[in-house]
């Protein structure tokens, strides 16, 4: 089920889109396997901090961040993942680990993988770990106007 605050954000924007349940996984790949998502089309949300800062990075499913390239994009010194107990907080209507890649809605930066922005469609965590969102790439940028960078390589 899409979680309540996203499905009121994305009708509020008049923004098409459909919901896929698929069973349940954590991992981007078991979801993008789970849902019959190619794992390029499917967007993993990863909690990251820039100089301390809470951020967004959103990358293929079948990608992962490289920091190196990360770093330079950016401009920032420091980056680290972010561990759960520390934005668990900021997102109490989703389960741990299925953020949508919404991150403008919370104060939050989100930077998008160059690899992810070329793909049509996308899909991307509703709030759950049986749930995704798919909507047009296109759409998501309208909504979320997150900076694209090069910053992802292949499993």
């Amino acid at each position: 089920m899409l979680a309540k605050d996203i499905k009121l954000y994305l009708d509020r924007q008049h923004a098409p889109y459909t919901t896929i349940s698929h069973k349940l996984g954590y991992t981007a790949q078991e979801i993008a396997d789970a849902a019959h998502v190619p794992g390029k089309d499917l967007a993993k949300t990863v909690m990251i901090k820039l100089e301390g800062k809470m951020a967004m990075a959103v990358l293929p499913a079948a990608y992962q961040i490289n920091f190196r390239r990360l770093k330079e994009a950016t401009g920032a010194s420091r980056i680290e993942l972010a561990h759960e107990d520390e934005f668990k907080d900021l997102f109490p209507d989703y389960e741990i680990g299925a953020m949508p890649p919404f991150g403008n809605l919370y104060g939050l930066d989100v930077y998008v993988a160059e690899s992810l922005a070329e793909d049509v469609d996308i899909a991307f965590s509703a709030g759950t770990h049986t749930d995704l969102v798919k909507m047009s790439y296109e759409t998501f940028d309208r909504l979320v106007n997150p900076k694209v960078l090069k910053f992802s390589t292949r499993h």
